[in-house]
């Protein structure tokens, strides 16, 4: 029960986080394209590939209770790969097949880099 209530409030905390971050980027980009989910899911990719070189590391590691609030809850509300499907799906609706192509590309090219930039940064220093 309390990995549940971890899970649950790392998502709200997540979720939150999300909204704001998300908005904060498209007032400054602009809404023609979904740049603040893709800054989201970046930052989550990042997040999360350091928070897995984190727990894997022998001298950090990380409790179950820690990965499961952290990884499962926080950065699952946090990213927003359904969000990102909604609008690409829309985009496609729309025929703005440029958009689709740059929102596809960019949010899985620049999330899997991130994930393991993070990895390796975190990796560097967990020794």
């Amino acid at each position: 029960m309390r990995s549940l209530f971890l899970i649950a409030l790392g998502s709200a905390l997540g979720g939150v986080a999300r909204n704001g971050l998300s908005a904060w980027v498209a007032q400054r980009a602009g809404d023609t394209f979904p740049w603040g989910t893709l800054a989201v899911n970046v930052l989550g990719s990042l997040v999360v590939g350091a928070l897995a070189a984190v727990g894997d590391s022998p001298r950090w590691g990380l409790s179950v209770e820690a990965r499961q609030f952290l990884m499962i809850g926080v950065l699952g509300g946090f990213t927003t790969f359904s969000a990102f499907s909604l609008q690409t799906l829309r985009l496609i609706q729309e025929g703005d097949w440029a958009r689709v192509a740059g929102n596809v590309l960019l949010s899985v090219g620049l999330g899997l880099a991130a994930a393991a930039l993070g990895y390796r940064l975190a990796r560097g220093l967990a020794g």
